[in-house]
């Protein structure tokens, strides 16, 4: 799971519509997935650091907590319907928003469109 977050890092740097939605951005968020946390920093937009927890010191603004296996078929090219969105995990009781809502609302495109990064390209058909 720390591997695909590093791709994702990378994958945002090399977006630069995704930097520039996000340059309001300073953040730092929990993304917990079966128990395993992980802290993305957010700095203006771009993903300073991303530490495994748990840990009761690192503050976070708001978290997604889901399983591996939703957050698997979330990132699939196509996901099937209710795996397609963040709110969809909700929706279909496979993922838990906490924290401060309005920070994750008011930069509810950027936060998305970042955590969609790690979706599997589908291959072209020849």
């Amino acid at each position: 799971m720390l591997d695909t977050f590093k791709q994702i890092q990378t994958s945002l740097e090399a977006t630069p519509h995704l930097l520039r939605l996000g340059r309001l951005f300073s953040e730092t968020v929990l993304i917990d997935v079966d128990g395993a946390e992980y802290y993305l920093t957010f700095e203006k937009g771009r993903i300073v650091s991303i530490a495994e927890g748990p840990s009761r010191k690192t503050p976070w603004r708001f978290a997604l907590r889901t399983d591996a296996e939703a957050l698997d078929k979330f990132w699939q090219a196509r996901p099937e319907p209710g795996f397609h969105d963040i709110f969809g995990l909700v929706k279909i009781g496979r993922g838990r928003i906490d924290g401060d809502i309005l920070s994750l609302v008011k930069n509810l495109r950027f936060f998305k469109d970042v955590l969609t990064l790690a979706r599997a390209k589908e291959e072209l058909a020849a």
